[in-house]
């Protein structure tokens, strides 16, 4: 089952031959981590989705205001019979017509949702190696910032990891400068000093990244910057990691022949669900 536009409907009734968002890549979406009924980051989630439609010159309805989207997920949920931890996306596109230039800016939406096993987060401590994948690059823009529904990079990144053994990959934008990684925000660890690439490299404006940022200015001894880091800076990282809403944090182990400690992750993983439970 999925939420079309307020309705609890079978997924064989969303049909796709004029959708504008299977067709143009012409829609915005969030993915969502909800616990025990509870969104986590709602606001920030939702003035993303808000801003991301703005951008691509989308209609917002009247109705699309943060209280309904809580509502219309969470009851997905309860339709679907998922009691503890589950993970949702709201996808929103323009509705049918036109070609490259469409017929109208007012937008529908769906939500589905699946189960999760893990609740809080959790760092695994599994091997998790990653290299660049230098195919195709970002480029440094406003689009590239947001959640779309064009994601061929990291489509065919994800296919580049699998078929060389990699957990995953390191993004460059088109100054040959690090990104982020394929499912989320990079961050590096040297010495004191942890550090991830601003928005303005073409990075995602992840909401785990701004509760990282958040947490770590917190941590006594460690500065927290953004700034510009270039592939060679990774050799001489103590630690990588990456972030994002489902996953939470997770360390990397391995770049190239370089192996990488944990001990900053695993203290914000702590501080991250420290908080979730407070609020």
């Amino acid at each position: 089952m999925i939420n079309f536009n307020g309705n609890i409907v079978g997924q064989e009734e969303n049909i796709l031959t004029q959708n504008r968002a299977f067709l143009y890549g012409d829609g915005v979406f969030e993915t969502l981590k909800i616990i025990n009924g509870k969104i986590l980051f709602l606001e920030d989630h939702y003035f993303r989705l808000m801003a991301s439609m703005r951008v691509v010159r989308m209609e917002i309805p009247m109705n699309f205001t943060m209280e309904y989207f809580e509502e219309q997920v969470l009851n997905l949920i309860e339709q679907k019979g998922i009691s503890a931890s589950a993970r949702a996306r709201i996808t929103v596109f323009r509705n049918d017509g036109g070609l490259y230039l469409p017929k109208t800016n007012f937008v529908s939406y769906l939500i589905n949702a699946s189960p999760l096993e893990d609740a809080f987060y959790a760092l695994n401590k599994a091997q998790y190696e990653v290299d660049l994948y230098k195919d195709f690059y970002v480029t440094k823009q406003l689009l590239s910032s947001i959640k779309t529904t064009n994601k061929l990079i990291n489509v065919t990144g994800s296919i580049f990891a699998h078929e060389n053994g990699l957990e995953n990959c390191i993004l460059l934008n088109d100054t040959k400068n690090v990104v982020e990684v394929l499912q989320g925000n990079l961050f590096m660890v040297t010495g004191k000093k942890l550090i991830t690439p601003p928005i303005s490299e073409g990075c995602l404006n992840g909401v785990m990244r701004k509760q990282i940022l958040a947490l770590a200015k917190k941590i006594e001894g460690i500065e927290v910057v953004e700034e510009i880091i270039s592939p060679f800076d990774l050799q001489k990282a103590d630690e990588l990691f990456l972030t994002n809403v489902i996953t939470g944090i997770q360390s990397i182990t391995k770049y190239r022949k370089k192996e990488f400690k944990d001990n900053l992750a695993h203290l914000l993983v702590q501080k991250l669900n420290e908080s979730i439970s407070e609020n």
